[in-house]
């Protein structure tokens, strides 16, 4: 997404989550694990989402992390992918979550989980009422939206003014599920080739490498190794 005025650059935000966001893998299922074969963005069989969903993940994520710039973008990283997966599996259906109300949408999200819906739910629930918003304020699906209209309608969507309580928190969620399939482990779907690691110098799951703690601000000289064992 375009920075706006106050907030940290795009890619400075990236480099600052970076490693926390990498190593908080999500449950991966043997399902998930054979539909995350490589095949070409554009012949990927979304497992969860409808076409209209694809499309919209497909276009939301390349603004909130564009290809255009220093580093991938979400879409070089495959971050749509691992997405549809997370939300085919256990992520999706709160598999392992305490999801027992009273539930409190305007409670502090510090407090957790305000809302009796999975996050396979807010997806499915959030895409169609924030397109039917677009068409309502530009004559067009978020799709159908130049970048700066797309920017725009973002901007809006994470001030949640048009959603409903129990899916007010969906920009969030796509934002935070953006920044993990781009970092994650490439078992996952997402981080294409590592590239997202080889960008920020993450080293991955090497086994060792405590001689480089203590050494600050000092370049890692080995590229990084998938948990399959895959090196970038």
């Amino acid at each position: 997404m375009t920075d706006l005025p106050g907030r940290p650059s795009r890619r400075g935000f990236l480099k600052a989550s970076a490693a926390g966001v990498a190593m908080a893998l999500l449950p991966l299922s043997a399902k998930a694990q054979q539909a995350a074969a490589p095949v070409p963005l554009e012949q990927y069989q979304p497992v969860f989402f409808t076409p209209a969903e694809w499309a919209f993940v497909m276009a939301a994520t390349a603004r909130l992390i564009p290809s255009e710039g220093d580093g991938p973008g979400a879409i070089e990283t495959r971050v749509p992918v691992f997405i549809d997966l997370q939300l085919a599996g256990e992520f999706g259906q709160a598999a392992d979550w305490y999801m027992e109300g009273p539930f409190a949408p305007a409670a502090d999200p510090l407090l957790g989980w305000q809302t009796p819906l999975t996050p396979a739910e807010v997806y499915r629930q959030a895409i169609p009422v924030f397109d039917a918003w677009c068409a309502q304020t530009y004559n067009a699906a978020f799709t159908a939206l130049d970048p700066a209209r797309q920017d725009e309608a973002l901007a809006a969507l994470e001030e949640a003014a048009m959603l409903a309580p129990e899916i007010r928190d969906f920009f969030s969620i796509l934002l935070d599920n953006t920044k993990e399939g781009y970092f994650s482990d490439p078992i996952y779907g997402g981080n294409h080739g590592m590239q997202a690691w080889v960008y920020i110098g993450f080293p991955g799951a090497r086994g060792a490498f405590l001689e480089w703690v203590e050494r600050h601000d000092v370049p890692y000289p080995l590229g990084p190794v998938s948990i399959s064992g895959e090196r970038a």
